[in-house]
């Protein structure tokens, strides 16, 4: 691991890229799969929860392409199908026959399409302010994915993520913007959802029947308070699937897993042993 730079951890070939990936932890293993914010890593995602999950399992945090610090590749399509793709070859590539998968926001979508189109790799599933079915597009998601870098915006887009609105410090806007301007980072971003929006919430979306087809036992979790991604996305999600339960948190917003950290934690740990 860089003593620099925490967000770059392991690397393993994926198809024709690098991934880079976080791997902590014993046992049955758990993907956690980061959202689409700007600057986005699995390490700014995860970093809270990781230490926690990992003292009963094997955690492992991938940057997906187009995100964090994984090898760039412009002849790729950065489209869920790329997604699906790269993520069972980082599982092929670490000897993974199955694994549990903890999905936020955009990670939702990409966890939903792992529990569809590969049921056989995938044992239980997390679904965290999950996109992956249609809505219409908030003013939250517009604007966070029309993200245009200075620390101003990044401050703004913090704002929106969370009910607390003590956790959106200086210190942490300004770490996520210069993120944000890692070189090669904003041009990726910037290219992967243009205007008009409501197109890629479609594109990440599965039909009704697809969702009410999953098998794997689903925990579905959700803040009250998101401005992002509906908490109705959640309540519909849990009416689809069979196997499911539902954990809404009030005065919580879309960063589920930084506002309620400990709580969020205990959720998942007991839903995964169980």
């Amino acid at each position: 691991m860089s003593n620099l730079k925490p967000e770059i951890a392991k690397t393993i070939k994926t198809g024709t890229f690098m991934t880079n990936y976080h791997d902590e932890g014993e046992g049955f293993p758990v993907i956690l799969a980061h959202g689409s914010g700007p600057g986005v890593s699995a390490w700014a995602n995860w970093r809270l929860v990781i230490p926690k999950l990992s003292k009963n399992r094997r955690v492992i945090a991938p940057d997906m392409l187009g995100f964090g610090y994984t090898e760039r590749k412009e002849d790729l399509p950065l489209n869920m199908k790329t997604w699906v793709k790269q993520t069972v070859d980082f599982l092929d590539a670490l000897c993974i026959e199955k694994t549990d998968i903890v999905g936020n926001s955009f990670g939702g979508a990409l966890a939903l399409a792992m529990a569809i189109d590969y049921p056989e790799r995938i044992r239980k599933v997390v679904l965290m302010g999950a996109m992956g079915v249609s809505f219409p597009i908030t003013k939250g998601l517009d604007d966070v994915w029309g993200y245009e870098p200075s620390f101003e915006r990044m401050k703004e887009m913090l704002l929106l993520f969370v009910d607390n609105k003590n956790i959106a410090t200086d210190d942490l806007a300004q770490m996520r913007y210069e993120a944000s301007i890692e070189p090669g980072f904003q041009e990726s971003f910037s290219a992967m959802f243009p205007a008009p929006r409501q197109q890629w919430v479609e594109f990440m979306a599965r039909t009704d029947e697809e969702i009410a087809n999953i098998k794997q036992p689903v925990l579905i979790i959700h803040g009250r308070e998101d401005l992002v991604i509906p908490v109705s996305n959640s309540y519909k999600l849990f009416n689809l699937i069979d196997d499911a339960a539902l954990h809404v948190f009030g005065h919580c917003g879309h960063w589920t897993q930084i506002e309620k950290t400990a709580q969020f934690s205990q959720l998942v740990d007991n839903f995964l042993a169980d």
